[in-house]
């Protein structure tokens, strides 16, 4: 089969990726096997080629947003069957033994393997997973637009969760790619006002576009403070400036798996009583609890295509924020 290797990290400038033929990977008793049709790409993989995230596993397939159909079923899989759509996410496995996994906090298992990091991913014509991590989706979506859900959709909705809001309230999204152009209509739908702070002004007409309360950049005057705030660009500077965004009590969520050291800033930013936390990963439930609410609707996944052999270009334009919404390959 035809798939993309990462043999060594380095910048994206150097076309580290690389198509190659790779021998069909065959499924164990627990396994599916997916013929991708779609797998989405983010700055989660601008990380590992570039080395911001260590390497787990080398030469390495990447890709952690697939869709694509069961292929090959293993002998103990009953859940799935042939032909079947499925979408498969971050998450490849957990343990199910330590004290995460035991108390309901998988996304933060001990032992947990992540999809094209700790495993090989969807950047090929075929992948394999275990059938309890993949995820049917739901039917109102094409496979070029259920792709976005499951990286963008999933952590954002993770984030959301996290920042306590339900059904009311001002929500403050800081940087506005992928993830952002998603929670921002499922924050919408649930009934929330949401403000937007972006560097680019195509990012804030997006935002605009999709509903947006309130548009503009870090510095420009905001017209309320906000009860909870979510950072999805990869800047510590930024996570500090968003304190001062938001009411007493509020919360902000950094979304994002690395990011730049954070500057030293004053106590007044974080009292009376906010607070700056981080979310990691995800979780089947959160998986399944946000396909649930995106069947509810129709979430618009802004999409920009490209063949497989253009993975370094669509990575690069990730990377030079020349993309907006999510960037996909067609397998």
């Amino acid at each position: 089969m035809k798939a993309i290797i990462l043999e060594k990290q380095q910048p994206l400038e150097k076309h580290p990726l690389k198509i190659v033929e790779v021998p069909i990977p065959e499924p164990g008793q627990d396994d599916i096997r997916i013929k991708v049709n779609i797998c989405g790409a983010c700055r989660t993989d601008l990380h590992i080629i570039e080395g911001e995230l260590p390497a787990h596993k080398l030469p390495l397939i990447l890709g952690h947003q697939i869709v694509g159909t069961v292929d090959k079923i293993g002998s103990k899989v009953t859940q799935w069957d042939i032909g079947e759509c499925v979408g498969v996410p971050w998450l490849f496995k957990t343990c199910g033994k330590c004290k995460f996994c035991k108390s309901g906090r998988e996304n933060l298992c001990d032992n947990a393997m992540f999809t094209g990091y700790d495993a090989n991913g969807g950047f090929a014509e075929f992948m394999v997973i275990s059938g309890d991590f993949a995820y049917k989706l739901p039917d109102n979506y094409s496979d070029l637009e259920a792709a976005p859900l499951l990286c963008g959709g999933v952590i954002g909705y993770q984030a959301f969760q996290a920042t306590g809001l339900k059904n009311h309230g001002k929500l403050g999204l800081f940087g506005f790619g992928s993830s952002a152009h998603i929670i921002i209509q499922v924050a919408i739908h649930l009934g929330l006002e949401v403000y937007v702070v972006s560097r680019t002004q195509k990012e804030l007409d997006l935002a605009r576009q999709l509903g947006a309360t309130w548009v503009g950049k870090i510095d420009d005057h905001m017209e309320a403070p906000l009860d909870a705030g979510i950072v999805f660009a990869p800047s510590g500077e930024l996570l500090v400036r968003s304190l001062e965004k938001i009411e007493k009590g509020g919360r902000i969520v950094s979304a994002g798996i690395y990011t730049t050291p954070l500057p030293g800033f004053d106590y007044s930013l974080i009292w009376p009583e906010k607070c700056l936390c981080s979310i990691a990963n995800t979780s089947r439930d959160n998986v399944r609890s946000f396909l649930k609410v995106a069947g509810e609707f129709k979430i618009r996944t802004q999409v920009n295509k490209y063949p497989l052999s253009d993975i370094n270009q669509a990575l690069l334009n990730i990377k030079n924020s020349k993309v907006s919404g999510s960037t996909i390959l067609v397998i």
